[in-house]
């Protein structure tokens, strides 16, 4: 594991979790320059491939679903524990469906009723990208919809 403070890869774990997010979290002090770090091991799995709405299959990609998450939650109180957390429920859903190929569609329902629970307004904001709401009285009815 390189340093990402120096580069070196001499480090020493100095403390060691085997958390309930089915993975190990590592706490590691570099012996080059003395900085702490954090590294997260999780068995690899096999994600389904991801089938778009135009035909196209695409590997599934954590750190592009993370991205849109956050920027739905962005300058919201959203800790960025809780985006991880559904980052990470999300992808064990897919896992347990146990399928090959999913639909992207299953993945934005995953997420969007994530974030109808984290954060309404970060909701909304994913919502009108994901439901392709186009006109205000469509985010209108929505937002409606959250109110009731």
């Amino acid at each position: 594991m390189k340093c990402p403070f120096c580069g070196s890869d001499k480090s020493r774990v100095i403390d060691t979790d085997h958390g309930s997010k089915g993975g190990v979290r590592r706490r590691r002090k570099c012996k080059s320059c003395g900085d702490r770090y954090t590294t997260y091991e999780r068995a690899a799995q096999t994600l389904p491939y991801l089938i778009k709405e135009d035909g196209r299959r695409e590997d599934f990609d954590r750190e592009k679903l993370e991205d849109g998450i956050r920027v739905a939650c962005a300058k919201r109180p959203v800790a960025s524990s809780d985006i991880t957390r559904l980052v990470g429920e999300t992808e064990s859903r897919l896992l347990d469906m146990g399928k090959t190929e999913i639909s992207s569609r299953v993945v934005g329902d995953i997420v969007i009723e994530g974030l109808k629970l984290l954060d309404q307004i970060a909701y909304i904001r994913y919502a009108i990208v994901y439901l392709g709401l186009s006109d205000l009285q469509s985010v209108r009815e929505e937002i409606d919809r959250l109110l009731v």
